[in-house]
């Protein structure tokens, strides 16, 4: 399995300053209970104007990648985009549907995954760091350079982990550099994080869906890899496939 996606095509969508202009009109206001823009704007005023929302989807799975989505937005003349919330208050077609719009809608957008293996090998918050730092260079490559992220949760994940002594290593890199700013529930409520959320949900169901293929008897076209019953009474039946995270607890508790 590729370690990384930023779509069906695999390829970062990337506009240019004056297509988002010429788009920041068409909705002015999105209805009461979407989120809006409101939080990233308050942005401005530190002299942000690319700021990146991030959201990630997987990390609870038991099986396949986990995967971390980033739209960027232009703060100071971007519209508003309709139909858009938390991905996991979207039914599927309807993730299907506003993907390529956020696409369309966002300055630049990325989808990046770690594998199950990666998860095993260096942890969930690891895994979660690297998917989403090859996310991060794919807006880089792409030719923009976020001023701020703006992550769901309370976590920052998505940067280094500080060094707390002499005796401990910083990661090596490279990784985001730019300033984290974590909001719980900012899928919620801002719509950068939101656009990120369906990216990366849309990104990662259809890779399940592509593992069932290859492997139909845990049902991941229905489940996505979470921890269904029926999922893991398969697991207990015929033992985990290569694309489950066999460091985690995969069937649950006993049966008695």
């Amino acid at each position: 399995m590729a370690t990384t996606a930023t779509g069906s095509k695999g390829k970062t969508k990337v506009k240019t300053a004056s297509k988002t202009k010429a788009k920041s009109t068409t909705k002015a206001r999105n209805p009461v209970g979407f989120p809006t823009l409101d939080v990233e704007r308050s942005f401005l005023s530190s002299g942000v104007r690319l700021l990146a929302g991030v959201d990630e989807v997987g990390r609870g799975a038991l099986a396949g990648p986990v995967s971390v989505g980033i739209a960027v937005v232009n703060l100071e003349n971007h519209g508003l985009l309709a139909d858009v919330r938390d991905s996991k208050l979207l039914k599927p077609e309807d993730r299907d549907r506003l993907e390529p719009l956020v696409r369309e809608w966002a300055v630049a957008s990325a989808v990046g995954h770690a594998s199950s293996r990666e998860i095993d090998q260096i942890g969930i918050i690891a895994a979660l760091r690297l998917a989403g730092t090859r996310a991060w260079f794919e807006i880089l490559a792409g030719g923009v350079t976020p001023d701020a992220v703006l992550l769901d949760g309370s976590h920052n994940w998505l940067s280094p982990e500080v060094q707390t002594s002499l005796f401990d290593t910083i990661d090596s890199g490279p990784w985001c550099e730019a300033p984290v700013h974590t909001k719980v529930k900012a899928d919620m409520s801002c719509l950068s994080v939101a656009a990120a959320s369906v990216l990366a949900k849309v990104a990662r169901d259809r890779i399940m869906v592509d593992l069932h293929s290859e492997i139909p008897a845990y049902g991941w076209n229905e489940n996505k890899g979470y921890a269904t019953s029926a999922h893991r009474d398969v697991i207990r039946l015929q033992g985990p496939s290569a694309h489950h995270r066999t460091s985690w607890n995969l069937t649950g508790p006993e049966l008695l």
